[in-house]
């Protein structure tokens, strides 16, 4: 149980490790789902390749759909994307390294579902039975069938049970071919992600490592800006709910006292606390306006110092601060009669 707690923790420690352990649990999830899913080839000329392509591609669709909807970041790329620009602008290379960063995420199970799937070889055979080389493997001039019939017997390969083509070509001989196809394709298709994914991890920070590290660090900025402003907005509805339930409840009890029911119960502590937490915003309107705020013109990335007071008022109202004025230097000659 320690050990699971530390890799839960782990994958809780940010968002990219959080999206990692989420990658990794759908990855396993598309084998489990491969072996318990039922393959039922319809053994049909017209009907065998539209079944068998369409298991090898639709699942990776929809699981990398799934990757992009369990990914908290699609929300936050759409409304960077979407938002007016306001007083802060918005760069295309922190979203597009946004985009690429879940679109490698999201393809990790997909890739593991059409690999296990070549691997397996039951797709390739289906969708490709009747395209076998009788010629070459079996006897295609055997006589009293048509082209139509030999098709038909083709298509009935994957379901052995009901396959009555010995004549044509063996049973045995045709899934042997097949499945050779299948797996050199899934072999060939594992090598090839993984060699794309060597490069783009390995040499893409070879020649664009200052943008690279400007784009990852903007993104991690904006996800931890959203966190914050989120946290500060609940901490806020908190104390506003708090400060509203409890002047009701205060004018409910000098309400009753005036009628003599009983005496008035001593306010809670804590009221100054959650009055002080509203930040000046005290009413519906006002916090309805600051959220629009901040979705229209989010404040510039730009931190300066707060403004010197001075006997009139502040200084440096108006304008970038000033720095003071280096000191000047004095130079003292001495004279000695000799």
């Amino acid at each position: 149980m320690d050990k699971f707690r530390m890799i839960f923790q782990f994958f809780q420690s940010n968002q990219e490790s959080f999206m990692n352990g989420i990658c990794g649990i759908m990855a396993l999830a598309s084998t489990q789902m491969y072996s318990a899913f039922d393959f039922n080839c319809p053994c049909l000329p017209h009907y065998n390749l539209a079944y068998g392509l369409g298991i090898l591609l639709v699942p990776p669709f929809i699981l990398f759909l799934l990757g992009f909807v369990l990914n908290n970041n699609v929300s936050m790329l759409a409304e960077e994307c979407r938002r007016p620009r306001g007083r802060r602008g918005k760069d295309p290379a922190v979203l597009r390294y946004m985009f690429c960063s879940m679109a490698q995420r999201a393809m990790i199970a997909p890739v593991v579902w059409v690999s296990v799937t070549l691997l397996d070889g039951k797709c390739i055979t289906c969708a490709f039975c009747t395209s076998v080389p009788v010629e070459t493997l079996g006897n295609a001039s055997h006589p009293r069938l048509s082209h139509g019939e030999i098709q038909r017997i083709l298509a009935r390969i994957p379901c052995k049970e009901i396959y009555n083509g010995q004549q044509v070509i063996a049973n045995e001989v045709a899934v042997r071919y097949l499945r050779c196809i299948s797996q050199a394709l899934g072999w060939c298709f594992v090598l090839l992600m993984t060699t794309l994914a060597f490069l783009v991890r390995s040499l893409r920070p070879c020649f664009s490592q200052a943008a690279f590290l400007k784009s990852r660090y903007w993104s991690h900025y904006i996800d931890i800006e959203r966190k914050l402003f989120d946290e500060t907005c609940a901490e806020h509805a908190r104390s506003f709910a708090k400060v509203c339930i409890q002047q009701f409840f205060e004018g409910m009890n000098t309400d009753l006292v005036a009628a003599g029911c009983h005496l008035p119960r001593k306010a809670p502590a804590d009221t100054g606390e959650a009055a002080e937490k509203l930040l000046g915003i005290t009413d519906q309107g006002t916090m309805n306006m600051a959220l629009k705020s901040w979705h229209r013109c989010k404040p510039p990335l730009q931190l300066y110092p707060p403004a010197l007071p001075t006997g009139n008022g502040w200084a440096g109202e108006g304008q970038p601060p000033t720095h003071p004025s280096a000191p000047q230097r004095e130079t003292a000659a001495y004279y000695s009669w000799v």
